[in-house]
């Protein structure tokens, strides 16, 4: 009985999908034969529901192609990527998605940005390392990042740009052109607004969940908003810096927002010294 109601509600949602495509799409549909349309719903549910093994085999391949392609330069310093990786390490612990082998790598770039990849790969730039004032702050971007592992943001992106595009196949989206997407949307499309409030209230649970202070969040926030000059590419790709800080604001009561742990200043200063 189980295994038929499983069935039907895959049936549902192929349909559902096939014909979502097909109405939204009406000019593809006078180029594309409509079993076309139904090989591509096929292979957008099989996007959303890749293991967990495959999302941190693309997570990695894109890695790789990032740094091939020289898209990014990693930071070589052993110290401060332990220290980097344990304050990772520790707010994964806490997350819904711990049993993902986490990687946070050290981007040389002066720039203050962040972004994650499936499969548990985060980045960060030094320019954002530097601009923060202490761990609290760092860990508030590193769990946001989190937050888009989490609710498989980048999982999603991927299967509307496979759409759009017109890259799905009968055989499925092919896997070069999957990793080479990836990296794509690594760098160059910012999440939805949706995506981002989600993967800011995932990370400012659990930041606190990890005893760090989580006012420390919207102090960041509001002092990337508060920049006079260009806008810091965090928040061109990380859109609506200001309402999304005020949002999180109303979310912390008052008595809780400063108290935790990653507020000494002096202490974070001295763990990060090889950017001095």
């Amino acid at each position: 009985m189980i295994n038929i109601k499983h069935k039907l509600l895959n049936l549902i949602l192929f349909f559902t999908i096939t014909f979502s495509l097909i109405l939204g799409n009406a000019n593809i549909t006078q180029a594309i034969p409509w079993q076309e349309l139904i090989l591509r719903g096929i292979q957008v549910i099989q996007i959303s529901n890749i293991s967990d093994e495959q999302e941190v085999e693309f997570g990695a391949q894109i890695r790789q192609q990032l740094i091939a392609q020289r898209k990014v330069k990693l930071y070589q310093n052993r110290d401060l990527s332990n220290y980097i990786n344990q304050i990772g390490q520790r707010l994964v612990s806490v997350s819904s998605r711990s049993d993902l082998p986490y990687t946070f790598q050290v981007v040389n770039n002066p720039e203050i940005n962040a972004f994650a990849t499936m499969g548990g790969f985060i980045y960060l730039n030094t320019g954002l390392i530097k601009k923060a004032s202490n761990e609290a702050e760092l860990a508030s971007v590193m769990a946001h990042e989190i937050g888009h592992v989490v609710a498989r943001h980048s999982q999603k992106q991927m299967r509307q740009q496979a759409v759009t595009q017109g890259l799905l196949s009968a055989a499925g989206l092919d896997k070069t052109k999957a990793v080479q997407l990836g990296v794509a949307l690594a760098l160059d499309l910012p999440y939805s607004r949706k995506d981002e409030y989600e993967a800011d209230d995932l990370g400012l649970q659990i930041l606190y969940d990890a005893g760090y202070a989580p006012g420390a969040m919207v102090n960041f926030m509001t002092k990337l908003g508060q920049l006079g000059g260009k806008t810091p590419t965090l928040l061109s790709t990380h859109p609506n810096g200001g309402d999304r800080a005020v949002a999180l604001a109303q979310k912390i009561p008052r008595n809780i927002a400063f108290k935790g742990d990653g507020l000494n200043e002096q202490e974070y200063r001295y763990n990060i010294r090889a950017l001095r």
